[in-house]
């Protein structure tokens, strides 16, 4: 999706390929790396509670299993471009399938805390490469006129992967008698529940043996006739293929391999764009996204909601969340990406306000009075509506076009990790600071929210219409 301008600026003369159904297909293929992605990220929302009783743990220790996975997230970004680079992009996939099925098979299966945190953190390794790998892969393959719309299917698998997660753990909830810890074909629910994912990881390993090399790669290596046999069949077999090759080989070369020093200037410590980049991911995450996908099922038993009733709305909210993904795709070209960010910043900050009042009414019996109750499902899900149509996309469009050719990938690199970190924040803290006050924590995400407006109108310039070149 960050590329669909240049694409229609640099290939939108282009002939259809002459097998474009086998290109949405590899691309298909590769995105279900953003589907695990979005189902191994989420699907814990159906155990949290559980785990928190088997265990006989508190707030704190709850916290800090379901935020670890975030660490092999930040460790599996941070090395699958070079993993890539050495042994090829679908060997870095089957590498994060397997991953994906032993994670889900650990998670399933453990034995005691301390082996569910680790398996937590093997899934969230594959989680990180899959982060990176299917969108890098998606753009090499795709041809010039298809890649903004091919490589929106990254973002859409992963929404649809939290959808499917939540739908799963509902199904499963309620085939246990609405008890996490019910008994399923000899396991827990919440057990079976982290275990489903086996099929999906499977099925993604399966199919990275049904999809051809990146050119890129396969150039890199040397192996030019291979990359021509690819380029032929997802380009069409009227491109001049010598000239592709000619062309992705002069692209290599005078590519700059930008560096953590080139990110730094004389004050502050980074450049200024550098910490407009931070500022953007950081923000993305400091409203409490995350707590909606992690702890929502949580959430809501806490407030008195049943179980079964609480897992169904948290497959509504998936769902808002891909309504949402799909109009910021349809307006982020049209719109712009810095209107967009404003207006999802004053959406986010009026639904959290409005949740953080619903919250602070007193509980009758265990549960919100009526009318609170239903302000707060309403509020919650408004507000995930607004972050989709705003900052789940816009941020990624920003971080791909924001910074000079010089530094891009570097700089890309130190704004994720910033999200990650921050993103860990967020999840390691919810379950205490919920302890502390539901409400009061709702207002800090508000507050964040509200932050994010002047941060933009003054730090963050629109990049709708721009070539790359033109950035910095």
């Amino acid at each position: 999706m960050t590329s669909t301008a240049q694409a229609q600026a640099s290939g939108g003369g282009q002939t259809a390929p002459d097998h474009l159904g086998h290109v949405i297909f590899i691309t298909a293929a590769a995105a279900m790396g953003g589907f695990l992605f979005g189902y191994d990220s989420s699907v814990i929302n159906g155990a949290v509670e559980a785990i928190r009783e088997r265990y006989s743990i508190g707030s704190g220790t709850l916290a800090q299993v379901i935020a670890i996975a975030l660490i092999g997230c930040a460790i599996g970004a941070a090395t699958a471009g070079r993993i890539a680079d050495r042994i090829g992009r679908i060997r870095c996939m089957q590498i994060a399938a397997t991953l994906f099925t032993i994670s889900a098979i650990g998670s399933a299966l453990p034995f005691a805390l301390w082996d569910l945190a680790f398996w937590r953190i093997i899934g969230g390794f594959a989680i990180g490469m899959a982060s990176v790998i299917g969108p890098a892969y998606i753009a090499e393959v795709a041809p010039p006129a298809y890649r903004g719309r091919l490589g929106s299917f990254q973002q859409a698998a992963i929404v649809i992967g939290i959808a499917i997660s939540q739908l799963v753990n509902w199904g499963i909830l309620n085939a246990a008698g609405g008890n996490q810890r019910g008994k399923l074909i000899g396991l827990e629910a919440w057990q079976v529940m982290l275990g489903v994912m086996v099929v999906p990881a499977v099925l993604y390993g399966l199919l990275s043996f049904a999809i051809p090399e990146s050119p890129r790669f396969l150039i890199s290596v040397g192996r030019d006739s291979d990359a021509k046999k690819v380029l032929a069949d997802v380009e069409g077999k009227d491109v001049d293929l010598d000239a592709r090759v000619a062309e992705i080989e002069h692209a290599m070369r005078s590519e700059h391999k930008s560096t953590f020093k080139d990110l730094l200037g004389s004050k502050f410590g980074f450049l200024p764009i550098v910490w407009v980049g931070i500022g953007l991911s950081v923000f993305q995450q400091l409203v409490g996204i995350n707590v909606a996908f992690y702890y929502s099922s949580t959430l809501w038993q806490s407030v008195g909601i049943d179980p079964s009733s609480s897992f169904f709305y948290s497959f509504t909210t998936s769902i808002i969340n891909i309504i949402g993904t799909v109009i910021a795709m349809v307006l982020v070209d049209r719109v712009g990406r810095k209107p967009l960010a404003l207006v999802g910043s004053i959406g986010m900050a009026v639904a959290l306000a409005v949740e953080a009042w619903a919250f602070s009414a007193n509980l009758v019996d265990g549960k919100l009075p009526n009318t609170q109750g239903i302000v707060a499902l309403i509020a919650a899900h408004v507000f995930v509506l607004f972050f989709a149509l705003s900052w789940g996309v816009v941020v990624w469009v920003f971080l791909g076009e924001m910074f000079p050719n010089k530094i891009r990938a570097a700089a890309l690199g130190v704004a994720a990790a910033a999200q990650w970190i921050a993103n860990w924040a967020i999840t390691a803290s919810f379950p205490t600071l919920a302890d502390w006050n539901l409400s009061g924590t709702y207002v800090i995400y508000s507050v964040f929210a509200v932050l994010s407006i002047p941060f933009v109108l003054k730090y963050v310039k629109e990049t709708k219409g721009k070539a790359l070149e033109e950035m910095g």
